[in-house]
Parts: structure tokens; sequence; C-alpha cells
């Protein structure tokens, strides 16, 4: 399967969801309110696509805290150089000037389900009539001991993009010669299953032109990880003799850290360090904690529309979500925004809505021009989002396809930020 920018946005639009008649507002306000909390893959997509297809019939706010969102996705590029910071940034104003979307920057404090209103930091109440929560990811505290968020400058996290990708970049290439680079990956389930590994193999690709006698040292509590075959195949290839996984047959289930001394101890083993990636385990963004829609990890959803098991007017996109087979990956939020946008907009002005349909694919980089990719595709069933089939980059691929694969996914990036925020 090969996308480029207007094909993605070409399948993208054909997505929807199936629903029954319009919701009826419970009060004469006038046009219907849609919240929508998070400006990422999921958020800024769903917002963008109920505003633009809606033609000014349904009033949209969009709620981020940052003013400028930089993707998780190519951060990894960035701390290999392959690309810049500013090729990673994007800000909001198309989505208010061109579609006219009220874009707040300010922190979502409290949602009240049964006055459907949210709370800001700022102090203003927001109404809604179906409201749209894309928070991202959040840490679950204590999931690896001796580090916490107050850590993250000296052990830093790099999973949510931008100031962290700066510091954990600036970490590497500081690096003494010979010195060593640590990972401790997060359990199942997490944000960008492959990341972690692009991450160790964008690390390599760093050290091997400006400290080839550098180490690393990648531990791992998974028995197995995404595209496995894949990157350690380029893993011998590329940086024979660099990277040294330990899993849980060898303690990575038993891991504490220590910022202050730059040590890692797995299973009683402590290994000193210069550098420390540490990716703790992950849950859903706290605000749908908050709107008490998780079941304490996570958002169970309902996959034909993306609305909460909890309650029918509140939806719940991306990586917070727990709707099935799908990652949590940015090319999954924005299929899932367009599925949740059209089942918005179908519920709140009667327009008509088909059934939903997803798809996802997550490439990664190991080496200059050697791309790898895995995807598939989904249907909305009563239980779940449930795969249909799916395709994975094989082992010994030529050159050339590698190549291709690479510059696939540059296609892609431009095509999923068109989508959220031109």
């Amino acid at each position: 399967m090969t996308l480029n920018r207007r094909k993605f946005i070409a399948v993208g639009a054909a997505t929807a969801a199936s629903l029954s008649a319009p919701h009826v507002l419970a009060d004469n306000h006038g046009k219907p309110r849609v919240v929508v909390i998070g400006g990422g893959s999921g958020g800024a997509t769903a917002a963008r696509y109920i505003a633009k297809d809606s033609k000014g019939a349904i009033d949209v706010t969009l709620v981020e805290p940052s003013r400028t969102y930089f993707t998780c996705y190519f951060s990894n590029l960035y701390i290999a150089g392959f690309t810049d910071l500013e090729d990673i940034s994007h800000t909001y104003g198309t989505l208010a000037a061109k579609y006219g979307i009220n874009v707040v920057h300010d922190w979502a404090v409290d949602v009240d389900r049964d006055a459907k209103t949210v709370s800001l930091a700022g102090g203003s109440v927001l109404p809604y009539d179906k409201l749209i929560l894309s928070p991202g990811i959040d840490f679950v505290e204590g999931a690896v001991p001796g580090w916490s968020v107050a850590a993250q400058n000296k052990m830093p996290h790099a999973y949510k993009a931008g100031s962290q990708s700066e510091l954990l970049k600036a970490q590497v290439m500081a690096m003494p010669e010979g010195g060593r680079f640590a990972m401790v990956a997060p359990p199942n389930p997490f944000r960008c299953p492959p990341g972690p590994y692009e991450r160790i193999s964008m690390v390599a690709h760093v050290l091997k032109q400006t400290n080839p006698t550098a180490k690393i040292l990648l531990v791992d509590p998974k028995e197995s990880f995404s595209k496995q075959a894949l990157f350690e195949e380029g893993w011998e290839r590329h940086y024979s003799g660099m990277i040294e996984r330990v899993g849980p047959d060898f303690g990575a289930t038993n891991v504490t850290v220590d910022p202050e001394a730059m040590t890692v101890d797995i299973d009683g083993s402590v290994e000193k360090v210069d550098v420390c990636n540490v990716i703790p385990a992950q849950k859903a963004g706290r605000i749908a904690d908050m709107a008490g829609v998780t079941d304490g990890n996570w958002a169970p959803v309902n996959a034909a529309d993306m609305s909460s098991k909890a309650d029918p007017d509140v939806h719940v996109l991306g990586d917070s979500a727990q709707q099935g087979d799908m990652p949590k990956s940015g090319f999954a939020a924005n299929s899932q925004a367009k599925v949740c946008a059209m089942a918005v907009r179908g519920a709140l002005t009667g327009s008509k809505v088909f059934p939903a349909k997803f798809t996802n694919t997550c490439w990664s980089l190991i080496a200059a021009d050697d791309g790898v990719k895995v995807g598939a595709t989904y249907e909305a069933t009563a239980e779940k989002i449930a795969k249909v089939d799916g395709f994975i980059s094989q082992t010994g691929e030529d050159a050339a396809t590698r190549k291709a694969t690479y510059e696939e996914s540059v296609g892609w990036y431009a095509g999923i930020t068109a989508d959220m925020f031109n």
C-alpha cells in the first residue's frame, strides 16, 4: 500500500461512522456546540473536519494549551539529524482563520458531564453538545522506580515531542567518547509501538558518525516488540556490536534508575550510563480520567463512532482510547478522528454518515534510506475496532525498496500534517 499526500487525504475523507437519527439539542441555544480537547493528530483533525464539512452549522472550539504542536512522529528523525525541529512544528492559525474554529490556548481542568461543560484553568466554562477528548498520553506514576517527571531533565522521556526531544538530542551529542546510552522501554500498551526501536536506531545512527565506540543498552520488559525482525536485521547490518538488548528473561521487568548517579539497576546489576532515556508505562491523558470515562488507564469506546462507553455525548480519540486492535499512533488517531467527525456532524445536523472504516500505517527509519513499515485496515464491530488485513516490510528487502518506503513516509508526513492544520 503506497500513500502520498493526495491519496492519504482522499482515503481519510471517505471514512465515517454509521449513526441513527439526529440528536435533538436539549435547549434552544442556536447552533450545536462541539468542544475538542487536545490539538494533536486526533483533536486537530476532528475539529477541522467538523468545521469544514458543517460549513458553519456547528460551533467548534479547540482547547489546546500549546501554541506550537510538535509531532511525536518524525521526532526520532530530528534526534538523528534527518529533519529540523521547525519541520515537525505546527501552529493553529489556519484552523481559526480559514475554518472559523475557536482555538483556545488553555488547560482543560474539569468536565461536568451532567451540565455538559468544560472548565478551563483560566476560569472560562465552555458548554458543549458533543465533547471530543484527544489528550494523548500521561505516564503511570511510579512505573519506573526512581524516575518521575521531576527527573525528566536528567533522564528525559522525549515521548512528548518538543523541548524533551531537544534535550535528548543535546545529551546524545554531548556523550563522552566511548560512552553509554541506555533506554528503559515501556510495557504494552503504549504510544507508537515501533517508536522506541526507531529511536534506538536513530541514536545509533548519530553515534556511528560522531562517537563510533559508544554503546547502547536497551532494557525492555517485553518478550517481543513491533517489527522486531526488521529492526534486529537492521541493527546487525548498520550498527553491529553497538546495541545490546536486555529482555525480561534477564531482569528487564525489575528495573530501577537513579537520575543523580546516572545508573540503571537491572534486577540487582547496576549499570553506569552517560545518557538514560526512560519511557515509562502510559495511560490516557489526565482530562479523560477527570471526565470519568476511563477504566483507570484507558478510555473504552464504541468502535462505530468513537463514543465513550460511559457517555454517548463524549468521544475519545487516539492514544487515550481503548478501542480494540488499532495501535496507538498518529495515523490511527487521524483515521479515528475522521470517523468521529462524520458521526458527530451527523448526530448534530442530520447529515449522511457511512459505516466506519479505519486504516493505519507506521513507518520507521533504521538508517539513511532504510525505511520499513507495518499497517492494516480495520472495521467497526459491536465489540471493537477489528483488524481486517495487514502488511509488513520483509527482511532481506533491497535498498531501492527500503528507500522508497522512507520516501513514502515523508509524503505521508506532509499529507497528515496538511490534513490536520491546513
